[in-house]
């Protein structure tokens, strides 16, 4: 949760969107709870042990396809304070009446449920037999993870709780979405500080007024936008200790203008000067009588005028004028200072000095009690009887799956250290690069691993899987999907003339850092080929001209006229002309003798029908 009132809708603004490359070879704290609690209830119900298949997948992406160092941090036991407020949650979430149950006792802390607590223990058990660091926290999994960030010891942190800049972070990525060509929502501490003048303290003072983890209920009728215009009228060395005068009801602080306040300027007076008069009709200084008599000096007027008649919302800009309004606006901000001091100190014990505390904190958790960070490789064997105990997956489906995380591991081991005898797996050796694939706007490497010649014997610990017909161009765009499970992508396999490789899509930079020679020799063949398809497309478009150039035949046979007419047309025409001037000549007499021969005795319907008929 973190801070409460809809606290990221007000960070919302200042967020950014960074690219893949954001993380790469960075460090990242990620608050592991928050990543539980999220996924679980993405999945729940749709897979064996959703806490443990998130996690697997997700590090192997955010270590390989992301290339960040992740460092897992998880909770401790939480503080009395903490505990309360969790209580309290779970008993207006359940609908009971707060004030007739027992709540939880001041200094007692209460740990979370046994099926959480299992679920955060298998999967710090997963994370290690993967090679991830994991600390654990004093109380607060973000507090260590903002200490970690404050210290220089991770770059980001990756958790939904907002409370993190509370407790010093300065890089929080709170989304994050690994099937998207910007996957990461950052929030920094300096754009909200250039966005909002906002610095930590002043977090603090709004998560006091507002509510947060450890205060559920804040000050009552004060939100988010009240909070946020008070603290910004106060330093960030200051605003705590106003917080606590006003706590202590010391309104009069902001009355009788003992100090300037917000942005109102010091010269204004705070007492109400009498206002001079104005004129009816144009607005301006004066009385009407008085500019019948004299012409009025603000309005522009004809000689047969004095004044003009004032405009609808018409502001008169006299000294007079401004120095009222400025007065009645000062007046305003006092009354709704007195009204928020007045909420602040109807508040017992306001504000908790315990909670300041707490965020102010710099000791959440023994940082190098077990040594320096460390990122190792896997324990394969015993991660893959780990998996096939709590998932019941088939062993070559974890190893497949884990297939890049490893050739992300070798070629970093490579670009640091080459070796020539080096095999990914122990088994494959890097043999060329295929083409240029472009996943959600982002370009890959697709590596093909080839078998070892000494190791051909052995099995392939890979899911017989079906040969995938892969295009041979030079580069090939992926669409992009919204996977909710996070699984990584498969490695393809290529068999060619009864060799089998394997395929899969490394980083640029970190496949140039490890084969420098191969990926020139890719370049150069890949500058032949475009050569080769400039000059093909140049030869056919030359050809293509010439054709153009030569007569063709239309393909359409003409009529026979065009090439013999004959002179039998014309007067074929003519007479043809001559029996339709006949034929209507015979239609007109027969209609005449018709209306001859009608009788002026017969009735009309009669004579219609002789005439029509």
């Amino acid at each position: 949760m973190g801070v409460g009132g809809n606290f990221w809708d007000l960070l919302k603004p200042y967020a950014r969107n960074e690219g893949f490359d954001f993380l790469r070879n960075k460090r990242v704290a990620v608050d592991l709870s928050f990543w539980i609690v999220q996924h679980e209830t993405a999945i729940k119900g749709n897979a064996r042990n959703p806490h443990l298949r998130l996690t697997f997948f997700r590090t192997i992406n955010l270590f390989s396809k992301l290339g960040a160092f992740p460092v897992f941090v998880v909770d401790g036991v939480p503080s009395p304070l903490k505990s309360r407020a969790r209580i309290e949650r779970f008993i207006r979430s359940s609908g009971i009446d707060l004030p007739s149950r027992l709540k939880a006792e001041d200094g007692v802390s209460v740990e979370r449920n046994r099926s959480f607590t299992k679920c955060v223990r298998e999967c710090v058990e997963l994370l290690e037999l993967l090679g991830m660091p994991v600390l654990e926290a004093k109380s607060e999994a973000e507090g260590l993870c903002a200490q970690l960030n404050d210290e220089g010891h991770v770059d980001a942190c990756i958790t939904a709780d907002s409370d993190a800049f509370l407790f010093g972070a300065k890089c929080v990525v709170k989304c994050l979405r690994l099937n998207s060509k910007e996957p990461f929502e950052c929030y920094n501490i300096s754009d909200i500080e250039a966005g909002l003048g906002l610095k930590r303290k002043h977090l603090i003072a709004i998560s006091l007024l507002v509510g947060n983890d450890h205060d559920l209920n804040g000050v009552p009728g004060i939100g988010v936008d009240t909070a946020l215009r008070f603290v910004q009228m106060f330093s960030e060395d200051e605003v705590l200790n106003r917080l606590q005068e006003v706590g202590n009801g010391e309104t009069l602080l902001f009355q009788g203008g003992i100090e300037s306040v917000g942005c109102i300027p010091n010269s204004v007076e705070n007492s109400i000067k009498t206002k001079s008069l104005h004129c009816s009709c144009c607005g301006h200084p004066g009385t009407k009588r008085g500019h019948l008599k004299v012409a009025c000096n603000y309005c522009s007027v004809n000689s047969n005028e004095n004044c003009i008649q004032k405009m609808v919302g018409f502001k008169c800009e006299c000294s007079s004028c401004d120095s009222d309004r400025k007065s009645k606006e000062q007046k305003k901000h006092e009354n709704w200072q007195i009204k928020v001091c007045q909420k602040i100190a109807m508040e017992q014990s306001f504000p908790n000095n315990e909670i300041i505390e707490l965020y102010l904190s710099h000791n959440h958790g023994n940082l190098f009690e077990n040594g320096p960070l460390l990122w190792e490789n896997p324990n394969i064997e015993t991660l893959v009887d780990f998996l096939c105990y709590h998932q019941q997956w088939d062993p070559s489906y974890i190893r497949q799956k884990m297939l890049p995380m490893l050739s992300t591991i070798f070629l970093r081991e490579m670009a640091s250290n080459p070796t020539r005898d080096a095999l990914l797996y122990g088994q494959y050796e890097f043999n060329s690069i295929q083409r240029v694939k472009v996943r959600c706007g982002h370009p890959f490497y697709v590596v093909k691993w080839k078998k070892a010649a000494h190791d051909m014997g052995s099995a392939m610990h890979m899911i017989p899987t079906k040969q995938v017909d892969l295009q041979q161009g030079e580069s090939d765009v992926v669409a992009e999907s919204s996977d909710l499970l996070d699984e990584p992508d498969v490695p393809q396999i290529l068999v060619i003339d009864e060799c089998w490789f394997l395929l899969t899509d490394e980083n640029i930079e970190l496949v140039r850092a490890a084969f420098p020679r191969k990926v020139e020799a890719f370049l150069k063949e890949k500058e032949m080929k475009e050569l080769k398809s400039r000059r093909k497309k140049s030869a056919s478009s030359f050809v293509g001209t010439q054709r153009s150039e030569s007569p063709k035949s239309s393909g359409i046979q003409l009529s026979i006229t065009e090439f013999y007419r004959s002179t039998k047309l014309p007067d074929q025409a003519k007479q043809a002309g001559d029996s339709t001037e006949n034929s209507e000549k015979q239609s007109e007499g027969i209609s005449k003798a018709r209306r001859k021969g009608s009788s002026p005795n017969l009735s009309k319907s009669v004579r219609r029908r002789l005439l029509f008929d």
